[in-house]
This record gives structure tokens, sequence and C-alpha cells, in this order.
């Protein structure tokens, strides 16, 4: 890390433990590239910011690119905060506004890194960064299916995953309207999401897993003569 000079001179740079270096390079990496297209940032732009020499960046990281995929992976490993499912009076439409309100705000401070992550798979994709936001998908899911009370059905009807995976598809995609074409406000994304999980869990995915259930039970009945 470094600290301004009483004159306005260069920065002197301060000796950090390799972790506590590690993490500085990181949070200025997220925030130049949470404010600029990823062509613009460089990396002697994100080693300046942090205070230490490009050469330590590339030990850490190896290249510009290395290092944003290991910024998406921190901005995407943000510990949620806990469902509210034991809030007194809480609803599930509570518990989804909610978990819908942290997720763009995590996207809208990280608004850079997040377009440039989406226009990357748009363009034919990167191999490590699809792993990255598979990953990340998957964890949403999961934490859908828990807010939403779908966990022990899901467990038993693949079904489930699959509806709410096609959502999470359909959630990434309704915030690159909103954040790189503006065709879409905050408010609008919140209620699209919103209304949409919840038509998917009260309505679509019970008929999903009864359609799934009838062959099942024809075979175990005995045919009619």
């Amino acid at each position: 890390m470094s600290k301004a000079t009483a004159d306005g001179g260069r920065a002197r740079r301060v000796r950090k433990e390799p972790d506590e270096r590690r993490d500085q390079i990181l949070r200025c990496a997220r925030e130049l590239f949470s404010k600029h297209p990823y062509e613009a940032v460089s990396s002697a732009q994100i080693a300046d910011a942090a205070g230490v020499s490009r050469g330590l960046l590339n030990h850490y990281f190896g290249t510009k690119r290395g290092l944003y995929l290991a910024a998406v992976r921190q901005m995407l490993s943000v510990p949620p905060p806990p469902v509210p499912a034991f809030v007194a009076g809480a609803t599930v439409r509570d518990r989804v506004a909610q978990a819908l309100d942290a997720w763009l705000e995590l996207l809208e401070r990280n608004r850079g890194t997040w377009i440039t992550a989406l226009d990357m798979m748009a363009s034919g994709g990167d191999r490590e960064l699809g792993r990255i936001l598979d990953e990340a998908r998957d964890r949403a899911v999961a934490r859908v299916t828990e807010i939403v009370g779908l966990t022990p059905l899901a467990a038993e009807h693949p079904e489930v995953l699959s509806a709410l995976r096609g959502f999470a598809g359909m959630a990434m995609d309704t915030s690159r309207e909103w954040l790189k074409y503006g065709r879409l406000t905050r408010a609008q994304v919140h209620m699209l999401l919103e209304q949409t999980i919840l038509h998917l869990t009260e309505h679509l995915i019970p008929r999903l897993v009864a359609e799934a259930d009838r062959p099942a039970a024809a075979e175990a009945s005995p045919s009619s003569v």
C-alpha cells in the first residue's frame, strides 16, 4: 500500500504481508474495473493505484486477464446476507425482494466488471470466466431454492433446478439490458425478476413436477384391458 507524501509527490510503498498485498491489488483492480472498460485499464494503472510494482502484480496474478478473473471471482464470492426465513411475518415475496435488492446492489457497485464479464461470454466466451460464472450461477440457484422453500422438492426433482437455472440466465440478460444498454431501470429489473420467480415457483414448477410424475404413476398402474 502507498501513502501520499506531504508535498504531493509520488507515493511511497509500505511493506505488507503477502496476503495483504494481494488483497490490496484486488481491491484496486475491482475499483478500476468497476468504473472503466476492461480495455481502458492497464496493469500499470492497477499497480500504481495499489502502490506496488508491476512485477509484483504479475507475480501474484500473471497477467491482466488473470487479475480480472480473480476480481470477478472475488466479486461473485461475496457471502450473501442470511435468508430471513424465521423473521416474524416475512413472506416468500419479502425474502425474494431482499435477495434481489442485494444482488442488484452488488452488480451496480461492480458495473464495469460485470458488463465486461457478460460481454466476454457473449462474444464467444472465455473458458475460465465461464467456469467462474457457472459456479456463481449454481450458488445463486441454490440460494434461490432456499429462499422460496423448494430445497426438499429440488432434491427429488431435477426439473426444479433446471427451471431455476433458466431463471438465472434471464437474470443475467436483464442485468445487461439495465447496466450496459440502459433499456431497463433497476426498478424495472427488480419488478420483472421478482414477478417471474414468484410465478415460476408458485405455478410453473408445480406443473413441471406434476408432469414429470405422471408417466411414473402411469407405469406403476396396471394396464387396462
